[in-house]
């Protein structure tokens, strides 16, 4: 059942470049088991300097906010697993809308972990912000997080949203929050058919007779007895059944014939009902059995082994990356100079860039006195040395400038820059071929063959057949109704058959190879050739 959560939290200085990178899964957090739960990301209203990658303005607020400031706020929520993916990311691009429109820098990703006690999916969304409102008004980094100039704002930073309000009034901003995210949780629920609902009040204002439960995690969860789990879960069911028939017709039963009658359309729809239970209960149980050996399967495997994944969770997994893939090849080159000089313009920059200058100034100064001095003037006031000082001067002065402006191309700004130009031109460039691969793929599906036809002694996932893989994976567990339940079983089967244990003691390429899981019958066949070829021709 959706259950609600909010937690708003305050960042420190310091803290929002690491934050942004784990929620979105960069830098030390890309390529780790533990973090591959990543769903969906994006980020919104960047001012032009950062617009390339977010990474950048976090990066400034960490530098220039003021050293007891908070750099970044965060309002972290718990996602109905009731809804797919795509349904998620809506629910969480309506709410940021709501909340934020566009007044303040965002940052948001979903993840999806595995729930330590149901086994299930653990959907939830970090939604990271700047309180700088955005005004219109063009400020480079050193400048926007200053404090606010409210008769000159354009000679001051951006306002923060919380600047001189009251704790009671942030409260009771806090409070409508939680309101306003459980009636937009509720619509998105309603609007795709399911009768859950979520609340945001207290359990005591919900006539619930208990305390919160508490938070348990991974490691509490494992220190449970089988007996404690057991209750746990019956107790979660039961305030589910609860929930569930607040938003139900109290009676269907037609009173107006006699008391026998209406004792046996009771029994009817009891007996309908307690089926109709049984049959949902079964599903989720055939259902949550296929998610759970899923996790067990490799991608490399899923994309040569045809029959692990529902053919609509890779048709529509297909459309998204073709979205994604027409998204990026619209993506437009970043002008690397305008970078360079915002580089340039910061005070560290700027007060070396000065140092340059008034050396080259007092050079010049002193060529020029050098130059006005006659023959005996000259060797009166040392005209050479002056000379040669002079010169020096230039020397340093035009090394500091190359190392200004190597400086400036190895900055992280830059860099970052290059590296999404390059990208971007690569996405350009193989935009027509990666339409082509998708086609191809799309005809696999529709033939019932593997997505990737693997070659002989290559054991590279395209990257393309893996974002498709990747995709289809999570969209796989929310995309099986309408199958036979014995279709399901048949792909949990093989989806057991076919599970990868991470070999001890091997090198890096025999763990590449052994990424690649073929089902047993196969693995015979495989073994068979092979013992022929070692036997050689044999005489007729």
């Amino acid at each position: 059942m959706a259950s609600y959560h909010l937690t708003a939290k305050i960042g420190a200085k310091g803290k929002a470049a690491a934050h942004a990178a784990y929620i979105s899964r960069e830098g030390k957090y890309t390529g780790r088991e533990r973090y591959e739960d990543l769903e969906a990301t994006a980020a919104g209203n960047m001012p032009k300097w950062a617009e390339h990658a977010p990474a950048y303005f976090w990066n400034a607020a960490d530098e220039h906010e003021r050293a007891n400031g908070s750099a970044y706020r965060e309002i972290e929520v718990a996602l109905p697993r009731e809804l797919n993916p795509e349904q998620r990311r809506e629910l969480v691009e309506d709410f940021v809308r709501r909340e934020l429109g566009d007044q303040h820098v965002y940052q948001w990703a979903i993840h999806t972990p595995k729930a330590a006690l149901e086994k299930g999916e653990q959907p939830h969304a970090h939604i990271m912000y700047s309180e700088r409102r955005l005004d219109g008004i063009e400020r480079a980094p050193d400048q926007l997080f200053k404090r606010y100039n409210a008769k000159n704002p354009e000679r001051g930073g951006a306002q923060k949203a919380s600047g001189g309000k009251a704790r009671g009034a942030l409260k009771d901003e806090l409070l409508a929050t939680r309101q306003r995210w459980a009636e937009v949780q509720n619509e998105h629920l309603a609007r795709h058919g399911h009768e859950a609902r979520v609340d945001h009040r207290t359990l005591e204002a919900q006539g619930i007779n208990r305390g919160p439960e508490k938070h348990l995690g991974g490691h509490g969860v494992r220190a449970l007895q089988a007996q404690d789990i057991a209750a746990l879960l019956e107790r979660r069911a039961a305030e589910g059944e609860v929930e569930r028939t607040k938003h139900q017709v109290p009676s269907l039963i037609d009173l107006s014939g006699d008391l026998a009658a209406a004792k046996a359309d009771r029994s009817r729809q009891q007996a309908a009902e307690a089926q109709k239970r049984a049959v949902e209960a079964s599903a989720a149980v055939v259902v949550s059995r296929y998610a759970q050996a899923l996790e067990n399967v490799t991608s490399e495997t899923l994309a040569t082994v045809p029959g692990l994944l529902p053919a609509p969770a890779i048709k529509q997994a297909i459309k998204q990356v073709a979205l994604e893939v027409q998204a990026e090849s619209q993506v437009q080159e970043i002008d690397v100079n305008e970078v360079g000089r915002q580089v340039l313009a910061q005070p560290a920059l700027q007060q070396r860039l000065q140092q340059v200058r008034e050396k080259e100034a007092r050079a010049k100064a002193t060529l020029d006195e050098v130059a006005d001095m006659g023959f005996f003037a000259g060797k009166w006031n040392n005209a050479q040395g002056k000379t040669e000082a002079a010169h020096k001067l230039q020397a340093e002065a035009r090394d500091e400038r190359a190392q200004i402006l190597a400086d400036i191309e190895q900055s992280s700004e830059v860099q970052a820059v290059r590296k999404a130009n390059r990208q971007a031109k690569q996405a350009r460039d193989g935009a027509p071929e990666a339409v082509t691969e998708l086609g191809q793929i799309l005809v696999n599906v529709e033939e019932g063959q593997a997505l990737h036809q693997r070659q002989a002694n290559s054991y590279n996932l395209p990257e393309l057949v893996g974002r498709v893989v990747n995709k289809a994976r999570a969209i796989a567990p929310n995309s099986l109704q309408g199958m036979q339940l014995a279709d399901v079983e048949r792909m949990t089967a093989k989806a057991a058959e076919v599970s990868w244990i991470k070999p001890e003691g091997v090198n890096p390429h025999l763990e590449k190879v052994s990424r690649f899981v073929v089902p047993r019958e196969q693995r015979v066949q495989q073994l068979q050739r092979s013992q022929e070829r070692d036997q050689g021709p044999r005489l007729g």
